[in-house]
């Protein structure tokens, strides 16, 4: 039996991206969002982490500070507020979509990129006034 749909087939499960399915901007922003979410909760963990070493003292702080300082600290962080801020504009998108606005297609799509810039935009204006 050959693994290629023919004509008189049903249809493919939209999750085989493969070769049977081209990945649509639709469904990456809505993988991407399910990620960021575990991102987020994983992120916040790295939060209480420091917020422990304050309340455990001096030492305990300046060696987590080190750690969060650090290049992969750094990283960890622009990546934590990259998703924070990507979960928080594609929330204020589905919030219209709760309301029944925007399932055109096309703006669909003009959301999804919007979501996107919005959320590189933000992640670099909350990283420059972090660094002012």
């Amino acid at each position: 039996m050959s693994a290629k749909p023919t004509e008189n087939a049903r249809p493919l499960s939209p999750f085989m991206i493969g070769p049977y399915y081209k990945p649509q901007l639709t469904s990456m922003l809505s993988i991407t969002h399910r990620a960021t979410g575990v991102g987020l909760a994983l992120g916040t963990l790295f939060m209480v982490c420091w917020l422990m070493s304050a309340a455990a003292g001096e030492s305990a702080y300046a060696e987590f500070s080190a750690h969060a300082q650090s290049w992969y600290g750094q990283l960890l962080m622009l990546g934590w507020t990259w998703a924070l801020m990507y979960h928080l504009c594609n929330g204020i998108r589905h919030l219209f979509w709760d309301a029944g606005k925007g399932f055109e297609l096309s703006t669909v799509y003009a959301t999804g990129y919007a979501v996107i810039a919005g959320s590189v935009v933000l992640t670099a204006c909350v990283w420059a006034l972090a660094l002012l």
